[in-house]
């Protein structure tokens, strides 16, 4: 599509724009866009650098809803209309596609311009983007032509003309048409006004020759009076000659629409009057002097009077016609009413159309939601069903290993011999038939009777009467005892099945919890026994928590279940209530289970009452607290939070009991730090048994171990003290035939092994008789009572 509007070679661009127009799905694009970028590609581009496609694309003032309403975008957030706009954007980038085709293997850039009058918004992007050269298509052939005539009004200029009208003297505007190109250079143009013989001339047409006149034609067909002006009588042909109609009556023959109907009728009455105004007059100016009219021939007055009656007729015509225009005015008004009210009933039909289709759309999404969530359901049921049966194939499997287990059990608990089985009468024969004066305490379990069974001073653990019929309790509690075995837990000796007996060893020493409140005359501890104690009770712990296949949980752990021997060494008793753990619950889950609550309030897991879940981390919390007990001698109610508010101020040494003497207030401190840690609230918070506490503990020990010999060393006893076996302070001293004083089981071993022999003077003994020496006895045990020392030979034993 070459052009002739340059004279030359086209000018060098460094670029240039074509605005185009389409719509979203449009694949071929408007025919005047084409056009445009044809002319474009043909005339301007091997000549320039870069080509530029631009659409103006509407404001976006509302987003439609789901339900079909459109939403102003003030009443939405301002990411839901971002991400509006950038779709919208997206399908309004596929109206450059066949633009794009046009331009072959040349790579055309592409602008969106988002305006509601595109005249505007391409007059700011020439301005914005000093754009050298822009390209409009036309909207018809005509265009220019109606445009050319109308160019000076501003009220009605189409976009074309008013870009090319308004744009910058930088930027050179090519308006594209079917048969011409219109540049700013051939657009100095002035309105035209053609003379009024060529709107408005009158000729009779020849026969057979079509009237061209448009009002001809109109009035031809609605009146017949282009009949009447054809007739052959001699005044209807003066009557046809041609008028010139005065300049106040000449019009253009551009108007609009609505007022096509109005120009056309002023138009016909205007030539009428002036065809018939000369005749007319003389006719009234005849009637109007009738002595002259006795002087007019007769021919004339036939001529007048065929004059007056096609006067007549030409009134009754014009009235005719003026109601033909009418009716036309008329029936036009209501072409239009009836075109707009089309045009609304074909908006709200599309739009109907759209909604209908949007919900269609919807109702699909949400069948297809709606199928995949039923397919979802059915899978789960699916699922559930099976995890179901698996759940009870697994608890019919478990039923059947428990029972399995519990007949093994009970055959191994009724044929065990690891420990001694006594019958009813044993029993009610040591305890003088269960005697009052027996009952050295009382439990949970029931009650317990100091007695000797075999020779040996026992503890008897009697049974409550209430829970006799618990005999898988009572078989499960022998079973965990049987196989206990460690220096710091209570031995079980013996059962009596028949009446739900245990048989303990004896412990002299009674509970700790006598000694912390000097109960029945106790005396206080020292702080290295306590120490010891302390240590003891968590190696104990550390075992039971370790034992094998399944560990065990005391869950009732407390001074009162801490016993002492005779030699103060501490052994954890009441392991009655114990409960073996199948599956250890993690420390970071928080399980829930149906266990009934036992133990004693204050020594109680927080996580254990709150849950029901028992962890070995559970013993470690009552550890806790029998460790600052023992420190402080106080009533374990509030006990944990004190000393936590002491040891953050820096006084725990203020709540240290108070009657024992020179305590290691940094051993102290730290013992009260580990006892603290063992005592959060939260299993998963609370240190490691074997990893962290037992292995502090050791070592605070054997710090308390170096200061008790140097306070022995500051206070050491006469050399007649020591045994010369030994060469340990003695005890049992024993008086042999050779006169020295020794310790009873070391110089009883010695003369069993050495024949008799002195071990001081290394001769014969003349016999092997010893004398207790009473006096020396007396003496050590006054000196031990003066050091304050007593209790020291209790620590070699850990």
């Amino acid at each position: 599509m070459k052009s002739n509007v340059f004279d030359g070679a086209p000018p060098d661009y460094s670029s240039i724009s074509v605005a185009v127009k389409g719509s979203i799905g449009d694949t071929v694009g408007g025919a005047a866009s084409r056009r445009a970028v044809r002319w474009a590609v043909d005339n301007l581009l091997p000549h320039i650098d870069r080509l530029v496609l631009v659409h103006v694309m509407p404001t976006v003032t509302t987003i439609p809803s789901p339900s079909g309403s459109k939403i102003p975008v003030e009443d939405l957030e301002e990411s839901v209309v971002s991400m509006y706009k950038q779709d919208l954007r997206k399908e309004f980038e596929e109206v450059f596609v066949p633009f794009n085709k046009i331009c072959g293997s040349i790579k055309a850039e592409t602008l969106l311009l988002e305006n509601d009058d595109p005249a505007k918004a391409l007059l700011k992007y020439v301005s914005d983007s000093e754009v050298e050269c822009l390209v409009i298509g036309s909207c018809s052939p005509s265009f220019l032509t109606r445009q050319e005539r109308r160019f000076g009004k501003k009220k009605g200029q189409e976009m074309p003309l008013m870009v090319l009208g308004e744009a910058p003297e930088t930027c050179e505007v090519y308006v594209i048409a079917k048969d011409r190109v219109l540049t700013k250079s051939t657009n100095q143009l002035s309105p035209v006004k053609l003379s009024s013989e060529s709107l408005y001339s009158f000729r009779t047409p020849k026969r057979g020759e079509a009237h061209t006149d448009p009002f001809n034609r109109t009035c031809s067909d609605k009146t017949g009076l282009a009949a009447s002006y054809m007739s052959p009588s001699p005044a209807r042909n003066q009557i046809r000659r041609p008028v010139s109609l005065p300049p106040s009556h000449q019009a253009s023959r551009v108007f609009s629409p609505a007022q096509a109907s109005t120009g056309i009728r002023l138009g016909h009455d205007e030539r009428v009057r002036s065809i018939l105004g000369h005749n007319i007059v003389s006719s009234s100016n005849m009637q109007l002097n009738p002595g002259a009219n006795m002087n007019i021939p007769k021919w004339q007055s036939n001529v007048m009077y065929e004059v007056e009656q096609l006067r007549k007729q030409v009134q009754t015509t014009l009235c005719m016609y003026k109601q033909a225009c009418e009716e036309l005015v008329h029936k036009q008004t209501q072409v239009q009413s009836l075109s707009y009210e089309c045009i609304k009933d074909t908006k709200r039909v599309i739009s109907a159309l759209e909604k209908e289709e949007m919900l269609r759309k919807e109702a699909e999404e949400e069948k297809q939601k709606h199928l995949k969530a039923v397919k979802e359901i059915e899978e789960a049921k699916t699922v559930l069903a099976k995890e179901f049966c698996d759940r009870k194939l697994a608890e019919l499997n478990a039923l059947q290993q428990a029972l399995k287990k519990q007949q093994v059990m009970d055959q191994l608990l009724l044929s065990d011999s690891r420990y001694r089985k006594y019958t009813k009468e044993e029993i009610v024969a040591a305890t003088d038939n269960f005697s009052l004066s027996k009952i050295i305490g009382e439990g949970g379990y029931g009650k317990v009777y100091k007695c000797s069974l075999d020779h040996t001073p026992v503890a008897l653990k009697v049974r409550r009467p209430d829970t006799i019929e618990k005999k898988q309790e009572f078989l499960r509690e022998i079973s965990v005892l049987s196989q206990l075995r460690h220096p710091h837990v209570v031995l079980l000796l013996g059962a009596c099945p028949d009446n739900g007996c245990l048989v303990y060893e004896y412990m002299d020493n009674g509970s700790l919890d006598a000694h912390i409140s000097r109960k029945k005359g106790k005396p206080s501890l020292p702080w290295f026994i306590r120490f010891k104690i302390i240590y003891e009770t968590a190696c104990g712990l550390a075992f039971l928590h370790n034992s094998k296949p399944e560990p065990i949980v005391h869950r009732d752990l407390k001074p009162g279940n801490i016993l002492l021997d005779k030699n103060f060494v501490s052994k954890i008793g009441d392991v009655g209530l114990a409960k073996l753990i199948s599956e250890e619950a993690p420390e970071s889950v928080t399980v829930y289970r149906n266990s009934t609550i036992a133990g004693t309030l204050y020594y109680l897991d927080p996580e254990y009452q709150r849950t029901g879940t028992f962890r070995p981390k559970s013993d470690l919390y009552a550890f806790g607290i029998i460790v600052l007990q023992l420190l402080t001698a106080r009533h374990p109610n509030g006990l944990l939070f004190c000393a936590e508010d002491a040891v953050k101020r820096g006084c725990f040494g203020d709540m240290l009991d108070g009657s024992v003497r020179e305590w290691p207030l940094a051993e102290a401190e730290e013992l009260a730090r580990i006892a603290i840690q063992c005592s959060q609230l939260k299993c998963r918070d609370r240190p490691d048994l074997d990893t962290q506490v037992l292995p502090a503990l050791k070592r605070i020990l054997e710090s308390a171990k170096s200061k008790l010999k140097t306070e022995q060393a500051k206070a050491r006893p006469p050399s007649h003290y020591y045994c010369p076996i030994l060469k340990e302070i003695m005890e049992d001293p024993q008086i042999a035939a050779d006169g020295f004083t020794y310790e009873g089981k070391a110089i009883k071993a010695w003369i069993q092994n050495n024949q008799n022999v002195s071990p001081v003077t290394k001769n014969r003994l003349r016999h092997c008789d010893l004398a207790p020496n009473h006096t020396l006895k007396s003496a050590i045990q006054e000196w031990r009572s003066r050091s304050g020392l007593d209790l020291s030979t209790t620590l070699g034993s850990s």
